[in-house]
């Protein structure tokens, strides 16, 4: 059975998780009665822990908004759960400019951690290995990141400094709706009142931002992720090219993505059908777009450019002579 402390540090773990807990479900929880809860919550008050007192028919106890927990408290799921996350969020580009966040955080937990489980969670991540290489990602400053999330969650203009991908620096007022992660960069969409027009900024090109007067809102039924792709994929660059292919929706999404190509209405009303759909899509290179509209596999039809042409030509060429070598 455990001993009285055990159930005090228990009740403590079952508080920090969050929420409003019944008497009736820490009782069952912790296998005491309720005189015995109410005790254990005293003990807790004790220890400068500030435990509420929530009254009503479904009142309990938590914890006061805000309090920071000394100590961490985390069970072998938790534990995992956390530093995964952080090793993962630092290969993925989840970071913000101060990267070495990620390392600090994990390795405060480990030093926290009781001797045997952070022996064992230093067995799984010392064995773990990945497919991919970590990428080299450009990541925001932390400053900038929580004024802008601030500014979305209230509705706040803001102003900010920004570079753009020609070097060109501007400052400009901006009504944030969103803030969105895609390929390891972060970005922020929201409407430029300067120009009328809803933009798209990476946040890593954010020197500074501020916190405006006054409020904004957002269009009815807005998805910022709708819009950071469909912004992307109409940015400009050096190529415009445009296809016909036939196929659905689904098969032509497998190998262009909305963040990669604009999809053009088809005819007849299914939207579901395989039918001729005009694609439009921008780029920098053309070497890379024969192998992928190969690994389609749908017929396609190239309307420009005819560099375009010229290279799937060439691709299936090479095909072609690889196939017969013997």
């Amino acid at each position: 059975m455990a001993r009285p402390t055990g159930r005090v540090l228990t009740l403590l773990e079952l508080l920090q998780s969050g929420g409003i807990r019944t008497v009736a479900e820490l009782a069952d929880r912790l296998g005491v009665d309720g005189r015995t809860v109410r005790r254990y919550v005293d003990h807790l008050v004790d220890l400068d822990v500030p435990v509420e007192s929530v009254r009503g028919r479904y009142g309990g106890y938590r914890l006061a908004p805000g309090y920071r927990l000394p100590p961490l408290m985390l069970n072998d799921d938790e534990a995992l759960a956390v530093l995964l996350g952080l090793l993962a969020g630092r290969r993925a580009g989840l970071l913000t400019a101060t990267d070495t966040a990620s390392e600090t955080a994990a390795a405060k937990i480990r030093r926290v951690l009781p001797e045997p489980l952070a022996r064992r969670l230093d067995t799984v991540l010392e064995s773990l290995a990945f497919t991919a290489p970590p990428g080299e990602f450009a990541t925001p400053e932390t400053g900038v990141l929580l004024t802008i999330a601030d500014a979305v969650r209230h509705r706040r203009p803001v102003s900010i400094r920004y570079t753009s991908r020609d070097g060109r620096r501007s400052e400009r007022t901006l009504h944030p709706y969103g803030i969105v992660t895609h390929s390891g960069r972060w970005y922020v969409t929201g409407a430029d009142p300067g120009i009328g027009e809803d933009r798209t900024f990476r946040l890593d090109r954010i020197a500074d931002a501020r916190t405006l007067p006054g409020a904004f809102e957002p269009p009815a039924g807005l998805d910022p992720a709708e819009r950071v792709l469909s912004g992307l994929a109409g940015a400009a660059y050096r190529y415009e090219v445009t296809l016909r292919i036939h196929g659905t929706v689904e098969q032509i999404r497998t190998r262009l993505p909305a963040s990669l190509a604009d999809l053009g209405p088809a005819e007849g009303t299914d939207p579901h059908a395989e039918r001729w759909r005009r694609v439009e899509l921008r780029a920098e290179r053309l070497d890379w777009l024969p192998a992928l509209l190969a690994a389609l596999d749908r017929p396609f039809v190239i309307e420009r450019p005819d560099e375009l042409r010229d290279r799937v030509l060439a691709l299936a060429d090479r095909l072609t002579n690889a196939a017969h070598q013997t």
